[in-house]
C-alpha cells in the first residue's frame, strides 16, 4: 500500500508539473501577437494611416529612446527615432516599451548623409548599407509596435548627388520584399520641388512623405504647393522657431523665445497648419521628447535637464486630448536687465559688475523656486541637429541675490558673449524658462 501511495503521489507530482508547465507555454503563446497590418489608404477624399482596419491619426514626439511612453499618458499615441538603438535603448525595447503603453514607433532607419560622407556613387557601400538595413528591418519588422520605416533623416540637408533618392528607393524596395505589413517613408528637411520631382520619378516604392520644418510650418500649405506635392505626408519634426529662423544680437547669438512665447506658437501651428490640412496630412511628431543642446539647452527641449516638464509639454496635452489639464506652469512673458533692456536690445555690460535683471511672470502654484545660471555663449556649433557639447557655466558664484521678480549678480570678469539663464519651477515639477544673452566688453 505503502508504495501505491508512493507512485500516486509522484504521478500527481508529474501532473502537477505538466499542467504548471502547460499553464506557462500558453500565457507565454497568448503575449505573442502578430505584427499590426499598416496601410496609407485614401477614406472619404482623405490620405490617413490605417492600423488593422483602423483609422490612425498620429499624436506624437520625436523621442530619442527617451522618456517615450510619458506620451500615452497625456493624449498622445506614438513616437519616432531616429535610428535602430543606441547606449539607452535597444529597438526592441524601445518598441516593447510602445508596446506596453499602447503606442506605436516610426522606426528609422540610420542612412548615412551625403554631409557625413557618404558617396551615393559608390555603388559598392551603397550596397554594404542596403545589406545592413536589411538585416534590421527583418529583425524588427514583425513587432505589433511598428507603424512605419522612416529611411534616413534629412537626407536632402547638405546634399548635392540626386542619386541618394536611388539609394533610397533600393531600400524602400527591399522593406517591400521582407515587410509586407508596414510602409515607408524619407524625412526631408522642409519641402523643395527639386528633391520631390526627382521622388515623383524615382521612389514608387516610398508610399508618402515626410517633412521636417519649424518656424515656416505657419505656412506649409503655401510651400508644399510651390514644392508641387499632392501626396500624404507626416510632419516628423516641428516645434519651437529654429535658431536659423530669429533675429540675432550684433554679435550673432540667437535670441531665444521664452517658454510661454514657444508654447503659444506650437498652438497656433498645430491648429493652422497640422489640423488645417485635413486630408493630406496624417498626424505628427513634436520635437523633441526629451532634452538636447542646440545652441542652449532649451531652445528645442520639452524637458529640462533636471528633468522637469516646460510648457510646450502642457501645450501638447491640450492639443491631444482638446482639454487643458488642471495644473498650467507659470507663464514666464519676459526678462530684461535694468537700465539695459531685454533680449532684443543688444545687452553689453561691463566686466564684474553689479546688475539686476527683471523678470515678468504669472503663476498659481502654492510654491515656486528659481534656479539661475550664467553660461558662455556656445561656440562649437553643430549642423542640422548634430552633437553639440554644452557651453560652460560659469563657475564662480556671481548671483547675490534673487526673488521671483528680481536677480542681483555680478557680471562675468572675463569679456565675451554670455547668458543669463533663469528657470521658474512650481510645485507640481514644471519649469518655465527664459533666457537673455549679453556681451561683456573688455
Amino acid at each position: 500500500m505503502n508504495s501505491m501511495k508512493n507512485l500516486d503521489l509522484i504521478s500527481m507530482l508529474i501532473c502537477s508539473v505538466f499542467l504548471f508547465s502547460a499553464c506557462s507555454n500558453s500565457a507565454t503563446e497568448d503575449t505573442v501577437t502578430e505584427p499590426s497590418k499598416v496601410e496609407v489608404l485614401k477614406i472619404d477624399g482623405k490620405w490617413r494611416l490605417v492600423v488593422n482596419g483602423e483609422e490612425f491619426f498620429v499624436k506624437g514626439g520625436g523621442c530619442d529612446f527617451g522618456p517615450c511612453d510619458e506620451i500615452a499618458h497625456y493624449g498622445g499615441n506614438s513616437f519616432r527615432t531616429w535610428n535602430t538603438g543606441n547606449e539607452q535603448m535597444s529597438a526592441e525595447e524601445a518598441l516593447d516599451l510602445a508596446y506596453k503603453n499602447g503606442l506605436m514607433v516610426v522606426m528609422g532607419l540610420p542612412v548615412v548623409n551625403e554631409r557625413y560622407g557618404m558617396d551615393y556613387d559608390d555603388a559598392e557601400a551603397v550596397k554594404e548599407q542596403l545589406e545592413k538595413l536589411r538585416k534590421e528591418v527583418v529583425r524588427l519588422k514583425d513587432h505589433p509596435a511598428l507603424l512605419a520605416w522612416g529611411i534616413g533623416n534629412e537626407l536632402n540637408l547638405g546634399s548635392t548627388n540626386l542619386r541618394v533618392w536611388d539609394a533610397v528607393e533600393d531600400i524602400a524596395k527591399m522593406i517591400k520584399e521582407e515587410d509586407g505589413n508596414h510602409p515607408t517613408t524619407t524625412m526631408l528637411a522642409g519641402i523643395w520641388k527639386r528633391e520631390v520631382d526627382y521622388i515623383r520619378e524615382n521612389c514608387p516604392s516610398l508610399d508618402f512623405l515626410s517633412i521636417q520644418t519649424y518656424g515656416s510650418l505657419i505656412n506649409l500649405e503655401e510651400r508644399i504647393a510651390n514644392a508641387g506635392y499632392e501626396g500624404p505626408y507626416l510632419i516628423t519634426e516641428w516645434g519651437a522657431r529654429g535658431h536659423w529662423e530669429v533675429e540675432n544680437t550684433e554679435w550673432d547669438a540667437p535670441i531665444e523665445e521664452t517658454s510661454s512665447e514657444r508654447a503659444d506658437g506650437i498652438i497656433e501651428k498645430y491648429k493652422k497648419s497640422i489640423l488645417g490640412d485635413s486630408v493630406n496630412c496624417m498626424g505628427s511628431y513634436v520635437f523633441l521628447w526629451g532634452q538636447k543642446q542646440e545652441r542652449t539647452p532649451t531652445w528645442y527641449s520639452i524637458y529640462t535637464e533636471e528633468g522637469e516638464k516646460t510648457e510646450i509639454h502642457t501645450a501638447m496635452e491640450y492639443l491631444w486630448t482638446g482639454e487643458w489639464p488642471d495644473h498650467r506652469p507659470a507663464r514666464f512673458n519676459d526678462i530684461q536687465i535694468i537700465g539695459k533692456g531685454d533680449r532684443f536690445d543688444n545687452v553689453r555690460l561691463k566686466p564684474a559688475q553689479k546688475y539686476t535683471a527683471e523678470i515678468d511672470i504669472k503663476h498659481h502654484s502654492a510654491s515656486i523656486t528659481l534656479r539661475l545660471e550664467i553660461m558662455h555663449e556656445a561656440s562649437e556649433l553643430g549642423f542640422g541637429g548634430s552633437f553639440e557639447p554644452r557651453p560652460e557655466s560659469v563657475k564662480k558664484k556671481l548671483i547675490s541675490d534673487a526673488d521671483i521678480n528680481n536677480i542681483t549678480f555680478k557680471s562675468p570678469q572675463e569679456p565675451g558673449p554670455y547668458r543669463l539663464f533663469i528657470y521658474v519651477i512650481d510645485d507640481k515639477g514644471y519649469a518655465s524658462h527664459a533666457n537673455l544673452p549679453f556681451l561683456v566688453e573688455g
